[in-house]
């Protein structure tokens, strides 16, 4: 079935479901619960990070396809099937996930305090998604671990989150359930045209062009929403401020991740010449997301909206690398997706350690922190530092990949999507000189306690990953390098193959 004789990727995927059914069968008081619901669904995400790491251990660098695969029929006479597999993009992906998930749990352990068990069964069934996610080879399959996604995330966000969670749930929800309506039109558009929906044989059918911008423009709907790109990005700070800690978290570190993994899974590499027609409007709205929510985020007071407003600076940064479509672009979109999922998921749990004590994100509540937190201003410096990009960390190859790679598509691109190298430093320096420096005047600034064991065992994976990132690059991009160099490869091929007669076009429309 795959190198390792069992399917593994189904075993990843629905785990936490086992972990689910547990939680439901707890009895007892409610106290009783919350403790069990918490162990539960805490050993259950460790054991699947565990069997993650079989990926890493058994990966085959030298393979660019699709490897664990699994395939089961499923609907054969409408070409669907349950069609399950990774490449060196997409396992990743799947390691980020699984890290991030029991991250998650433990940060929330003495945080949330009413309805635990349904907030543990939220995060397993989360997890369950964004695995199947990034593991579909079937697009329906695809989709409907997409859209599964927005359910329990909605519900974190609304049920968990803060006075405005309701209207920011909502908004999260509406924003990108109607992107996601135009995709699954396309979804049709492409199975009617294939007969099929296996991934793998839509990466090799040849779609008109006339028809691939139409599909581009259905695939830009959602995933320019899940990015998030300007300007379709004002869902996301509402949803940062309101979530809980650990929403925010997988939010930043997974979930915006879908949008730039649906464009280089669809939109890059099965419609070649409409990305090609349409990549400097892709360039345009990725400059303009680095440069004005640079400046927004220079212009906030509240923590988790300025870092809210970095992902979509850092996003654009992403998706300027992808449409390059060259190697080092699309290495740089993918080193700076890894860091970002790391990073920026440590810099929301930086503001989630200050404001469970002391109950408020403004920055001008703070100061001076250094005194007596110096382990929390260490953890917050290497974050803050990778997060500007500083040589030696997680953030620097990312920015200087895709700069290199936009230098070879035009002059003007590369300084401006370099501007966020240089108005970087602007607001993440500004926030950690205000909360870290200066007096401790403040009263209640004083008896804040340090770092927990709890929380430097949260906070020590994410920092040894963001030096070990910076340090060893390869490492990590060993995973893609092949896959990276065929995309590219194909892409150049399709775009000097004739394109696709113009009369299958209309056996479509009939």
């Amino acid at each position: 079935m795959n190198q390792v004789g069992f399917p593994v990727l189904s075993l990843i995927t629905w785990l936490p479901l086992v972990g689910v059914g547990v939680i439901l069968c707890v009895r007892g008081d409610e106290e009783t619960v919350a403790s069990n619901a918490r162990w539960t669904a805490l050993w259950t995400s460790l054991i699947v990070l565990a069997v993650s790491l079989v990926l890493w251990a058994d990966w085959d660098p030298r393979n660019p396809g699709f490897q664990f695969v699994e395939n089961v029929p499923w609907l054969p006479e409408f070409g669907v099937g349950y069609r399950m597999g990774v490449d060196g993009i997409s396992v990743l992906f799947v390691l980020l996930s699984t890290l991030l998930t029991p991250i998650c749990i433990l940060a929330s352990w003495d945080t949330i305090t009413r309805y635990v068990r349904e907030y543990m069964i939220a995060f397993l069934i989360l997890e369950t998604m964004m695995v199947g996610m990034f593991c579909a080879l079937d697009f329906i399959i695809f989709y409907i671990f997409f859209e599964g996604v927005l359910i329990p995330m909605f519900l974190i966000i609304g049920v968990w989150g803060g006075p405005r969670r309701v209207y920011s749930a909502f908004k999260f929800f509406l924003y990108t359930l109607t992107g996601s309506v135009l995709l699954l039109i396309g979804l049709i558009g492409m199975w009617i045209y294939a007969g099929t929906t296996d991934i793998p044989t839509l990466l090799h059918t040849r779609f008109p062009v006339g028809m691939q911008t139409w599909l581009f423009l259905a695939f830009f709907a959602s995933f320019a929403v899940k990015v998030p790109m300007w300007p379709v990005h004002t869902w996301l700070p509402d949803a940062h401020v309101e979530a809980p800690t650990a929403g925010s978290v997988i939010l930043a570190g997974v979930l915006l991740k879908m949008g730039g993994y649906g464009f280089i899974r669809f939109s890059f590499q099965m419609l070649p010449q409409a990305s090609a027609e349409l990549a400097p409007l892709m360039f345009t709205l990725s400059v303009v997301a680095v440069v004005y929510t640079a400046y927004v985020a220079l212009a906030q007071e509240d923590m988790k909206k300025l870092i809210a407003y970095s992902s979509v600076a850092h996003m654009g940064i992403v998706t300027i690398g992808i449409f390059t479509f060259n190697v080092q672009g699309m290495q740089g979109a993918l080193f700076t997706m890894l860091s970002h999922g790391i990073v920026s998921a440590a810099l929301f749990l930086i503001v989630g350690v200050i404001y469970d004590r002391l109950h408020t994100r403004e920055i001008s509540r703070y100061g001076g922190l250094a005194d007596n937190m110096p382990l929390y201003a260490f953890a917050f410096m290497v974050f803050a530092l990778a997060s500007v990009g500083l040589p030696g960390t997680s953030g620097f190859i990312g920015e200087f990949l895709v700069t290199i790679g936009a230098l070879h598509v035009n002059f003007w691109l590369a300084l401006l999507g370099g501007m966020g190298l240089i108005l970087g430093p602007m607001y993440t320096l500004y926030l950690y000189r205000r909360v870290i420096f200066g007096r401790l005047t403040k009263l209640d600034l004083r008896s804040m306690r340090d770092l927990t064991p709890r929380e430097v065992a949260i906070f020590a994976p994410l920092l040894v990953i963001t030096i070990w990132m910076g340090a060893y690059p390869t490492s990590f991009s060993r995973f893609w390098d092949a896959t990276v160099s065929d995309m590219i490869a194909q892409h150049r091929q399709a775009m000097a193959a004739p394109p696709a007669p113009a009369v299958q076009l209309a056996r479509f429309v009939r």
